[in-house]
């Protein structure tokens, strides 16, 4: 049996009498000695009594194995230098020697300073028992680490089925939402092309009729030139020109009616796409409180399915009912928000469809038309590098043909680099409000190494065309079309675009009359 923690005995200590008091050499010099010699204690607490020093000293080591073969080492290191338990105790002792031993269950039951501390201190434990007691916590942590882990297991197998209910169920929330679209979208298309034709096939019968009108006044005009030349005009041509004339006049007036009609007809159906767009922002605005609706009614089932597994009192029964009351209602009223949404959410996807393809028309027209690199509204490829930085960098190492073709090598490979989806040098930023905004990561190392090989300018224009691209096409990573703003710096709205384009229209139209 040892004394455990692992201790070890220190005696015959010197000690010299001062001031008429027992002094000894410290504990702390004497855990250095040991350590030195590789025992490693933790402490070497000397033992006083009322005479001063005793020159018995206690050595404490780690509580772990490691301490115990420290003691073990103590031990046998004092035996065979003869300076051991046994040493100390022969009659042979010699006064000059430190003597030391580990401490056993002898030591521990002794009266004295040594067996006091030795109780105080510690218990009497043998190594079966330390390794029993050492298996014993090894395997209630084992224990309760599989406990634990199962606890976590079901935690997660539970959230795993909530997560894969709640993606189903938006899954057919955005497949509805995406069939709304497209049907208010194929809708929109047939009724726009349906007012395109009607419009188109008004403006030619007002046209040809215009035509004809001009031809019969010109013909009028020289017919009634002809008979004031002859002189030869009587009473009944005049009156019969003239009422010709004035038929000519009415139907002008007509045609100027009919004009007026066409462009009141045309006013009209502005307004009408006024309102579809009010009808579309009506139409957001019914699916933020359609969402927020469903959230209230979830929360509603939530709280009464709460309720019927609480065993409660009368009133607890009367708040149940209020709530079943107020989900009724709420579930009438989801059933009206419903279908207002679907019908606005058709019309908004009938003029989505139109305003995409009528985009793709200006772009289509801007490039048929752009031959002036200083216009302000034109087609900008979102994403495509600037040759012209690469050439000024190629410029600084090689000369002519070869700097040419410098350039657009490492134009080529840079476009390349940004169609990598792995590559994304972008961080995001939340503020104190909660609020995330991603920004260009100035850190990222490909682009520190661009900048450092190349200079800045095609560290810009890479950092211009990855911007884009995160922007306007961040899934597709490709060069995208898009009608621009030179002027401003920005993507151009629809008005621009077609204001522009009219009035290129009507230059080329001065300039062929």
């Amino acid at each position: 049996m040892f004394v455990y923690p692992w201790m070890g005995i220190i005696a015959n200590i010197p000690t010299t009498v001062q001031n008429g008091r027992n002094v000894g050499g410290s504990g702390s010099r004497l855990r250095d000695d040991l350590t030195n010699k590789g025992f490693n204690p933790l402490r070497v607490h000397p033992l006083w009594n009322r005479r001063g020093h005793s020159g018995f000293a206690i050595v404490e080591f780690k509580k772990e194995w490691d301490g115990f073969n420290n003691a073990i080492m103590f031990d046998k290191s004092f035996e065979l230098e003869h300076c051991g338990k046994k040493d100390y105790f022969s009659p042979t002792r010699q006064s000059d020697k430190l003597y030391g031993w580990v401490a056993r269950d002898d030591d521990y039951h002794a009266r004295g300073l040594v067996g006091e501390y030795l109780k105080n201190n510690g218990d009497l434990k043998s190594v079966s028992d330390k390794e029993a007691e050492d298996q014993r916590k090894a395997s209630q942590l084992v224990t309760t680490l599989t406990n634990t882990l199962e606890t976590k297991n079901l935690r997660l197998k539970e959230m795993e089925s909530k997560y894969i209910e709640v993606r189903m169920s938006f899954r057919a929330l955005m497949d509805e939402k995406d069939g709304i679209i497209k049907a208010y979208n194929e809708e929109s298309k047939r009724m726009q092309e349906n007012a395109h034709d009607h419009f188109k096939k008004i403006s030619l019968e007002h046209e040809k009729m215009a035509r004809q009108f001009s031809d019969q006044k010109t013909e009028l005009e020289r017919h009634e030139k002809e008979l004031f030349d002859r002189e030869a005009q009587n009473e009944a041509e005049t009156r019969k020109l003239q009422h010709e004339k004035m038929m000519n006049e009415m139907a002008t007036k007509e045609q100027k009616k009919a004009d007026e009609s066409m462009l009141r007809l045309a006013e009209e159906q502005k307004r009408e796409k006024e309102k579809l767009h009010g009808q579309i922002i009506e139409l957001e605005k019914q699916l933020d409180a359609k969402q927020a609706l469903e959230l209230e009614i979830q929360s509603m089932k939530g709280q009464l399915e709460v309720m019927q597994h609480i065993k409660g009192d009368g009133e607890m029964m009367q708040k149940m009912k209020a709530i079943q009351e107020q989900l009724k209602e709420k579930e009438e009223e989801w059933d009206g928000v419903e279908e207002l949404y679907n019908t606005l959410v058709v019309l908004e996807r009938e003029k989505n469809d139109e305003l995409r393809d009528a985009r793709k028309e200006l772009i289509a027209g801007l490039n048929d038309i752009s031959t002036n690199t200083r216009a302000s509204i034109g087609v900008k490829r979102l994403g495509e590098l600037d040759i012209k930085a690469f050439r000024i960098a190629a410029r600084r190492k090689y000369s002519g043909t070869q700097a040419k073709l410098k350039a657009a090598e490492l134009c080529s490979q840079f476009q390349e680099y940004l169609r990598d989806p792995n590559w994304h040098p972008f961080k995001i930023l939340t503020d104190k409000d909660g609020n995330s905004k991603e920004i260009l990561d100035e850190e990222d190392e490909q682009l520190k190494a661009t900048k450092a090989e190349h200079g800045d300018e095609v560290y810009k224009a890479v950092v211009t065309a990855i911007t884009e691209m995160n922007e306007y096409n961040p899934s597709g990573r490709y060069i995208q079309p898009e009608v621009w703003n030179f002027k401003e710096g920005k993507k151009a709205t629809m008005k621009e675009g077609v204001d522009y384009l009219m009035k290129q229209w009507k230059q080329v139209k001065r300039k062929k009359l």
